[in-house]
């Protein structure tokens, strides 16, 4: 492991090594949000406004914060949130993450948009607990196939996406002058001049490319994914699905309490509170602040998961507590890659884990499931913009 990434305490010490490793455009990809990024703030504010009730002389010898997602066991309740592109970040890609995640226990999820393929993701770590992330296209035959593809690789859950009517205005990029493939331009010249290590990574590796679709590597992939996706996909659609796949079946994209209990009326497994990290619509609800009411609604049908925001350890205890079966975790990995590949993506998780068991012994209980609501709570006389500056 580089002596860098291993001396990151924290997951903001592994963004600030990442934007330092990569060039601008390439951190702003990952980093940035829609419009204003208000969406992206207030979910990381969400979490500064928790605060934990420990427990005092409970006399019980703590255990890990292991537990079960779909009754398949995880090292922790976080699952690697599937991400576009990420060869960007790393030459390895996925492949790196997927590995990190096997060796740390978790589950990873590719996506539809993913650079390595189902195949080469199942050859390159056959034990992980591999998801699929799921785009539902025009050509539905097409997506079909994806399905089948991950069945046939061996993915324990299918994750459908359901915020994609339009892809978010990305103000960093656009100023940035961003495209996938990067272009050489007198700006981003500079930028990849002055980061040999990464620009030489990507001269030197196979062409980016929608790896399940095998778009080619001419293909402006941005213009591709807004001719892709069926923006007429509605609930209707669900039920295909579910035929389909025998395995957990979860929405992804879920930001209201009656979509919620639409989604667990079509017998879905799991549901995912998530504004897709603030990059679609700007100013939209937090994950965390509907956890609550979402589960009041329909948490004895479906497991309820949250996106976005989660940045230590505590986050994870904190959503455990409010009743999130799991916590998809985004960014943080995919800086970890560009910070120090798989290394830096395994030292991601380690943060995460030990953060999460420090938390739970400071807590005073045994593990992740006996936290709950009357040891979490959010603070509503903390101001948002105290908590967004702080």
């Amino acid at each position: 492991m580089r002596k860098s990434i291993a001396r990151a305490q924290t997951l903001d010490d592994v963004r600030d090594l990442a934007r330092r490793r990569v060039p601008r455009p390439i951190f702003d990809f990952v980093d940035g949000a829609a419009e204003d990024e208000v969406t992206a703030a207030r979910s990381r504010a969400a979490f500064r406004q928790v605060e934990f009730m420990p427990r005092a002389l409970t006399g019980v010898e703590p255990k890990s914060p292991a537990t079960t997602i779909f009754g398949r066991p995880a090292t922790m309740p976080v699952v690697l949130a599937p991400t576009g592109f990420t060869r960007l970040s790393h030459r390895l890609g996925e492949i790196a993450a997927v590995r990190a995640a096997a060796e740390a226990g978790v589950p990873f999820c590719l996506s539809t948009f993913g650079t390595v393929s189902l195949e080469e993701l199942a050859d390159a770590a056959p034990d992980a607990d591999r998801w699929f992330q799921v785009y539902v296209m025009r050509d539905r035959k097409l997506t079909a196939s994806l399905v089948d593809r991950a069945r046939a690789t061996g993915c324990s859950a299918l994750v459908l996406t359901v915020d994609l009517m339009a892809s978010g205005k990305r103000v960093r990029d656009l100023r940035n002058g961003f495209s996938i493939p990067p272009r050489l331009t007198a700006r981003s010249l500079v930028q990849f001049a002055s980061h040999p290590r990464w620009s030489l990574d990507l001269l030197t590796s196979p062409p980016l490319d929608l790896a399940n679709m095998r778009t080619g590597t001419d293909t402006d992939l941005w213009q591709l994914l807004r001719e892709l996706a069926d923006v007429s996909f509605s609930f209707d659609d669900v039920p295909t699905f579910r035929r389909q796949w025998d395995g957990p079946l979860v929405l992804k994209g879920i930001m209201t309490v009656a979509d919620a209990q639409r989604a667990a009326d079509l017998g879905v497994d799991a549901i995912v509170l998530s504004n897709h990290g603030g990059r679609q619509l700007d100013r939209v609800p937090v994950g965390l602040e509907l956890l609550e009411r979402v589960l009041d609604a329909v948490g004895d049908r479906v497991e309820v998961h949250v996106d976005g925001g989660v940045r230590s350890g505590a986050d994870v205890v904190a959503a455990a507590g409010l009743g999130a079966r799991a916590c998809f975790v985004g960014r943080p990995w995919v800086f970890g890659l560009q910070a120090g590949g798989q290394d830096g993506g395994r030292h991601v998780l380690d943060l995460l884990h030990s953060e999460t068991d420090r938390t739970l012994r400071l807590l005073g209980v045994t593990g992740i499931d006996e936290v709950d609501r009357s040891m979490v709570r959010l603070r509503t006389d903390v101001r948002s913009d105290d908590v967004v500056s702080a």
